[in-house]
């Protein structure tokens, strides 16, 4: 049996208009069902009475993306509960709404530290860098003895001088990661929050001013990267990029070596270490 959805939106939006506390918004009088009331809905949402019964009553059309975002905001939905709500109004789910991270839960990096000889790391949308192992901080870079506004990917690719000395084919792999990189910052809706982060660099890179004129975009996804260290020598890993579900504002990344040699090197140097978060 199709699912109707016009049906299952005016179920979803009357089953949490039930669960609010009427006291707790200051709106008084003895109530036969719980809840607060239509009207009540309607005007903590600031649209008419009449349009939000239709939308509990299975009819009037799909209301706009505006008044849904006020509608999530009158039933004091979650971000979860908004999304769904999206999905059974518009069939999509919002546009995405950029907040800040500043760190990840204990579980995710537990995770990371799993990878005993994988570097892997946490990045937000806007590319700083919130969490990390062993290995990464081994194979890529000590983020612990950077200050946290410098735990960025673009400013150490770019001004890094040093982290540049490393890359087999410097221009190929930060021509890409500009283009990724808009890409993540768009589809996270944090093509604001970034824009002090592309002045800047734009100003210190003549590389990056001219990689980010040119417009390209892509797929933040999986590939092979060609490494020279100092201590390992020279050699590749495959990286995979993963979303973290739940949490569309982070991106896991993590590098395999794809010699088993420089793999026991990286264990043994992670086991002789213990890195500060």
């Amino acid at each position: 049996m199709p699912i109707d959805n016009a049906n299952t939106l005016a179920a979803f939006l009357k089953d949490r208009r039930t669960r609010l506390d009427p006291a707790a918004f200051g709106f008084a009088g003895r109530r036969r069902t719980p809840g607060l009331r239509r009207e009540e809905v309607a005007q903590r949402s600031n649209i008419s009475s009449t349009w939000y019964t239709w939308l509990e009553q299975g009819r009037g059309g799909a209301p706009s993306a505006d008044v849904l975002d006020r509608i999530a905001t009158g039933l004091m939905l979650t971000d979860l509960e908004r999304e769904h709500l999206f999905v059974l109004a518009l069939g999509r789910p919002p546009e995405m709404r950029y907040k800040p991270t500043h760190g990840v839960t204990p579980r995710l990096q537990r995770l990371l530290d799993s990878f005993d000889a994988c570097p892997a790391f946490i990045k937000t949308a806007t590319w700083d860098v919130v969490a990390w192992n062993a290995a990464a901080a081994i194979v890529l870079t000590d983020y612990s003895k950077l200050p946290v506004d410098q735990r960025n990917i673009l400013r150490l690719v770019f001004c890094n001088p040093a982290i540049r000395a490393k890359q087999n084919d410097w221009e190929g792999m930060a021509r890409f990661l500009v283009g990724a990189f808009r890409v993540d910052a768009a589809r996270a809706g944090a093509v604001a929050e970034v824009t002090d982060l592309v002045d800047e660099l734009c100003r210190k890179s003549p590389e990056f001013a001219t990689f980010w004129k040119e417009n390209d975009v892509f797929a933040p996804s999986d590939g092979v990267k060609h490494l020279q260290h100092p201590d390992l020598g020279t050699f590749e890993m495959e990286y995979s990029a993963f979303a973290i579900d739940g949490r569309p504002d982070l991106g896991l990344l993590v590098y395999n070596p794809l010699d088993d040699r420089v793999k026991d090197r990286i264990r043994s140097l992670v086991g002789k270490r213990k890195v500060p978060r």
